[in-house]
């Protein structure tokens, strides 16, 4: 029904270049979320697919329908926007009817789709209102539903929960979770927000500078990025880099830079025979570096390595300390974990989820 294919999709704003022959699979039902830094192609993306942006190259197919010179409303698709667009001098049934209407579908079809579509949302109370009386989070209900009545093959998100507040964008998300399970559409989402990205997608799309930098479910991006930006971009806070060499030392691997050396895992040390005195960059989360103490009891690791306390962020469950050795990094420490702000601390670094990537590609080798 709502499967979509991107085929060597380019796309040019005069000279410059913003998407670069991508190709993309969506299944029909999936939960896509696009999400990648600010002028990355998402957005563009995003609007090829509805229509609202000329391809410069390639082809676009909805339900295996080549569609990329089809106009947007013969795509069968539905379009929420960042500022909901609503129409201030309509109620939300008027603002949800107003597209049935345009297709001359019947009342009592568009009474029923309308009820339908309000029950899902919470909004049959608030049927006679215009949106100036309604909160941002009902109003971008209300958009939502405008987008459910007309039962498109593929929902397209742009960023629509970008304009609320911290809270209402944790209850949207939920909302918006539960909405794609009942319905089992196609949805495709926009986002910047990483946290967005990995609790809706059923896969996420991570683009930067116009290309697709992997596309796969959202832990397995977590857990196995396919180069550092991905690596650095996915997860909060960003995963620390370290750059150095990978040398053989009798049976075992150490990684060694000009502050510190680490022996690593024997059990990963296949790999590691690819790129012996070769520069690398290893690739260490925050919660994998925690005080030695605990590294020991916890087992993680019998290594550590000093380095000097520099400031700390303490977040209620978490606490993070920022630390300086071979550049700036960060380490998780236990709430309530005392320390004096430039006093050294010896940190376990847990080698077993370690990430390591070619100095010269950028992109993994575990």
């Amino acid at each position: 029904m709502g499967g979509v294919v991107l085929k060597k999709v380019f796309k040019n704003f005069g000279k410059t270049e913003v998407v670069k022959g991508i190709d993309l699979e969506i299944l029909d039902g999936e939960f896509i979320v696009l999400v990648g830094p600010s002028g990355c192609g998402k957005t563009t993306t995003l609007r090829m697919i509805a229509g609202l942006e000329e391809v410069t190259a390639g082809n676009i197919f909805i339900d295996a329908e080549n569609v990329t010179d089809v106009p947007p409303k013969d795509r069968d698709i539905a379009m929420v926007f960042q500022n909901y667009a609503l129409y201030p001098h309509m109620t939300v049934r008027e603002n949800m009817e107003f597209a049935l209407k345009i297709r001359k579908v019947s009342r009592v079809l568009m009474n029923e789709r309308v009820a339908e579509a309000s029950e899902i949302l919470g909004l049959t109370p608030y049927l006679h209102r215009r949106p100036k009386e309604l909160s941002g989070g009902q109003r971008q209900r209300v958009a939502l539903g405008r987008a459910i009545v007309r039962q498109p093959k593929v929902f397209l998100m742009d960023e629509p929960l970008s304009n609320l507040d911290a809270k209402l964008r944790v209850q949207m998300r939920g909302e918006l979770k539960k909405l794609h399970e009942q319905l089992k559409t196609t949805f495709i989402y926009v986002t910047h927000d990483q946290v967005e990205a990995m609790t809706l997608g059923t896969k996420i799309v991570v683009m930067n500078d116009g290309i697709i930098k992997q596309f796969d479910k959202p832990l397995k991006v977590y857990e196995h990025p396919q180069n550092t930006f991905v690596a650095g971009f996915i997860g909060s806070p960003a995963m620390n880099f370290f750059d150095g060499i990978i040398r053989a030392k009798k049976d075992s691997y150490i990684f060694e830079n000009k502050d510190f050396a680490l022996t690593l895992p024997k059990e990963l040390s296949t790999e590691f025979k690819k790129v012996i005195n070769k520069e690398v960059i290893l690739g260490i989360r925050p919660e994998d570096i925690v005080d030695y103490g605990k590294a020991v009891r916890k087992k993680y690791t019998d290594q550590k390595i000093t380095a000097k306390i520099e400031f700390a962020e303490l977040l209620g469950a978490q606490t993070y300390i920022h630390v300086s050795i071979s550049g700036n990094f960060l380490a998780e420490v236990d709430p309530g974990f005392e320390f004096k702000i430039g006093q050294e601390i010896e940190l376990g670094v847990r080698l077993t989820k370690m990430h390591l990537f070619e100095k010269s590609t950028l992109n993994a080798i575990i």
